[in-house]
């Protein structure tokens, strides 16, 4: 199955819905894999401000069983969180045996808005950069499959879809005053995610990047992509399309991966 562009107008809902349909079919497949197995499952969703982590995270929930996923979006940490341990106050949100756990954001936080707003000091950023690999490592061990997405999207998508948040009642919830210096710091943040994923992508916890201009088509190839990290009893075999979605390596950073 390969994720293509569409035609327009009905068609291409069609298309859409019928491959979101089939692939959502395959995560209760997996899900029950999960659970019958006792497989701990984390994936973490990162990306740019207005790059679809919700959206994609919605449609990967959507027909699962509620008691066996969480979705876990942390606030800003409280003053005894900043004194803790950096990983502390995740670690209770990771997945037990037969669970999936989503993370919207993660404790890559550190590398991304805190590096480029300077909410925290050079040398924290410089340790978590040190560390969270073995971190990351010592979860493998323990039996933890981690998964980990970053969704990017080019300058002009991203103005346009912040600029859609003030105007919909409905997305208010989603502004946040990091999202008016987004823009702005642009930049700042391709730079901040270069090394990112330079320094923290390893062959046990590799970095998936996703192009996700297009919405719908950024969220099939994740969910895809997803279904073919574990095998599974009677799994449909998938195809995904490398022009949207691939392992990360150092060419994604000049071939249009990821936006510059």
């Amino acid at each position: 199955m390969r994720f293509r562009a569409y035609g327009s107008s009905m068609g291409k809902e069609h298309g859409y819905d019928k491959q979101l349909l089939h692939l959502q079919i395959e995560l209760v497949k997996l899900q029950r894999h999960i659970i019958t197995e006792g497989r701990k499952l984390l994936i973490i969703l990162e990306g740019r401000d207005g790059a679809g982590k919700d959206g994609t995270i919605k449609r990967i929930i959507e027909h699962l069983s509620p008691r066996d996923i969480r979705v876990v979006a942390l606030p800003k940490p409280s003053d005894v969180e900043t004194t803790q341990w950096y990983f502390q106050r995740y670690v209770e949100h990771l997945p037990a045996a037969g669970e999936i756990v989503l993370f919207n954001r993660s404790w890559y936080n550190r590398a991304g808005v805190e590096k480029v707003m300077g909410f925290c000091s050079d040398a924290e950023y410089r340790e978590f950069m040190r560390t969270v690999p073995l971190f990351e490592s010592m979860l493998g061990e323990a039996g933890i499959t981690i998964v980990k997405y970053y969704l990017d999207i080019d300058r002009k998508e991203q103005k346009k879809r912040l600029e859609a948040r003030r105007e919909d009642p409905l997305k208010q919830w989603k502004i946040s005053p990091i999202d008016e210096k987004a823009l702005k710091h642009f930049d700042d943040y391709t730079e901040a995610r270069d090394a990112m994923l330079m320094g923290s992508d390893s062959a046990s916890s590799p970095w998936i990047v996703v192009r996700a201009n297009d919405k719908k088509a950024a969220r099939l190839a994740v969910i895809g992509d997803l279904i073919t990290r574990i095998e599974y009893k009677n799994a449909t075999k998938q195809e995904v399309d490398g022009k949207i979605i691939c392992r990360f390596d150092e060419t994604c950073l000049t071939n249009g991966m990821l936006a510059r």
